[in-house]
């Protein structure tokens, strides 16, 4: 996955496994992270990369920019990356964007959340949740 660096712009890039944990710029030695946000997906097999590779749980936003309860969502998703920084990762995925994820995952309604744990599903839930919930999920037995 590709890291830019806030300090200078360097384009870094950093394994799966490692996305978690703190990095440094390859240029100007600045911490890459952990990400404190949510990570758009921009391709299934970035998707299949973190989720399988990831070292801590992985919660997954599926999304639309059309829908409603998915904008309110997004606030609860953003606050869920910012608490949960370096202990979990939280991707976005559009749906209109990337159908096949939808519909390997059975997403029949958005927002649909679901958390995996080790590269397997552990938990899918749809509906508008509060980041509470989201980190609780995060949180829960492996």
């Amino acid at each position: 996955m590709i890291v830019p660096c806030a300090q200078c712009g360097q384009k870094n890039r950093v394994a799966a496994p490692q996305l978690h944990r703190v990095a440094k710029c390859g240029r100007c030695s600045a911490s890459l992270g952990p990400p404190s946000h949510p990570i758009s997906v921009s391709s299934v097999a970035e998707f299949d990369e973190i989720v399988q590779h990831a070292g801590v749980p992985v919660l997954v936003d599926f999304w639309a920019a059309w829908c409603g309860p998915c904008r309110m969502a997004a606030p609860e998703v953003d606050k869920t990356a910012q608490h949960m920084a370096g202990a979990a990762l939280v991707l976005k995925v559009d749906t209109e964007a990337h159908p096949q994820l939808a519909a390997r995952y059975d997403v029949r309604g958005i927002p649909n959340f679901a958390v995996f744990r080790g590269g397997r599903l552990v938990k899918q839930q749809a509906g508008l949740v509060g980041h509470g919930v989201m980190e609780s999920w995060l949180r829960g037995p492996a």
